[in-house]
């Protein structure tokens, strides 16, 4: 190789270390560099709302949203109903469990556009009349919460729960699978209530406030 292109690749290497160093220098104090790769303007992170009817409590709410927003969130934030917890925001932990026509679900993993009509309860819906709910009202009784911040979920799991033994649907632990429906002892009540979490472990209270409201009306 001779002298002339050695010199040529020097050149060319010390120009892109120069061409770096003062790139980061510009980024150190802060003089905006331009985009790389720049979409419409205004189109950053935006999408479109919709139009969405959420039946919650009885009431009909009327919303914008963007489609990505979850029931959660939708609720918190556009209702402030915040009785329904944003625990992992994963469908781990159960404290953001609402009803759905009647069927538990977990808020935080559902979108709220998919729900457009349909009738959502939660823990703000239960109590009636200036009446707790049983469920509430054994809750309270057996001390079946300390820090109290996934109680609604768990409130609102049992109730679903409830409804789902009296419809004669199995557990995993229902050892007779002929009975219209299956007896709510211990075991079956912490099989079907797995789904909630309680970090403070006030379990056995909440097993014993479940049966107890067992033999009220749902």
């Amino acid at each position: 190789m001779d002298t002339d292109e050695n010199q040529e690749i020097r050149c060319t290497r010390r120009g892109a270390l120069e061409g770096a160093a003062a790139a980061a220098a510009l980024a150190y104090t802060g003089v905006p560099q331009p985009a790389l790769a720049a979409g419409p303007p205004g189109s950053e992170g935006r999408s479109d709302s919709v139009a969405v009817q959420l039946r919650v409590n009885g009431g009909a709410h009327e919303l914008s949203l963007d489609p990505r927003t979850t029931l959660l969130d939708a609720l918190r934030e556009h209702l402030a109903l915040t009785g329904s917890k944003k625990g992992c925001d994963h469908g781990q932990c159960g404290a953001c469990t609402v009803l759905l026509d009647g069927r538990r679900i977990n808020a935080c993993l559902t979108l709220a556009v998919m729900h457009d009509g349909q009738s959502i309860e939660t823990i703000e819906g239960l109590a009636a009349g200036g009446e707790l709910h049983p469920l509430q009202a054994a809750f309270i009784e057996h001390d079946g919460f300390q820090c109290g911040y996934c109680t609604s979920g768990q409130i609102c799991s049992a109730l679903g729960m409830l409804h789902e033994s009296r419809a004669g649907m199995p557990s995993y632990v229902t050892t007779d699978l002929t009975q219209a429906g299956p007896e709510l002892t211990d075991a079956e009540i912490r099989e079907r209530m797995s789904g909630n979490i309680c970090r403070c472990a006030a379990y056995p209270n909440i097993v014993a406030a479940i049966r107890q409201a067992a033999g009220e009306p749902a």
